[in-house]
């Protein structure tokens, strides 16, 4: 199991002695996801956060209606599950699938209560985690209230340009919660 990715991640901003990764990393399994395969599917038991070593991953929500709607992205070195249900220990409320051959490192919620208590350091790593996503959230909601189609269109191309190469226009459309023609319409008047 090839670790360093998620160790450079996680000494951003904690540290760890050599005891304490290998704890870690017994902790974790691995998972080879192929492109459009599901690991968390609304309704599932949602037990695992995951971290991607390689490959893209897509959250969204389906109505009753069957229309999606992109709730984030997920690629290398970014970590990803249904946060409140993983947390809660409730069914998923979205979907999480690979839109590209993916590699992810998984800890279960079980482990990681383990974690917490066995290695103290991880409450301020997985705490500082949980405020920047929601930092992260409050922003694009404020943008979704404030900014005019184009304007979020714009941020999100400056925040996520690695993002935006990776997905298609319509997975775009759905995260910004615009038609992809409404989008092809934008992108278009850019030009």
């Amino acid at each position: 199991m090839n670790t360093d990715q998620i160790f450079s991640n996680i000494s951003k901003h904690i540290t760890l002695a050599e005891k304490e990764k290998q704890h870690f990393k017994g902790l974790l399994s691995e998972e080879i996801i192929q492109r459009n395969e599901f690991i968390l599917q609304q309704g599932e038991a949602c037990n695992h956060i995951y971290f991607v070593n390689e490959g893209s991953l897509r959250a969204f929500y389906l109505n009753a209606n069957g229309k999606d709607s992109t709730i984030m992205f997920a690629i290398e070195d970014w970590w990803i599950t249904d946060m409140s249900c993983f947390l809660n220990e409730l069914p998923a409320v979205m979907n999480i699938q690979a839109i590209a051959p993916s590699h992810v490192l998984k800890l279960s919620k079980a482990n990681l209560d383990l974690l917490y208590q066995e290695v103290p350091e991880f409450n301020k790593f997985f705490r500082i985690l949980m405020q920047n996503a929601y930092c992260r959230e409050q922003q694009r909601m404020i943008q979704n209230l404030s900014l005019p189609a184009k304007g979020r269109y714009e941020s999100f191309l400056r925040k996520y340009p690695k993002v935006a190469k990776m997905v298609t226009l319509k997975q775009i459309a759905s995260y910004l919660g615009v038609t992809p023609e409404f989008l092809s319409t934008i992108r278009g008047s850019k030009n």
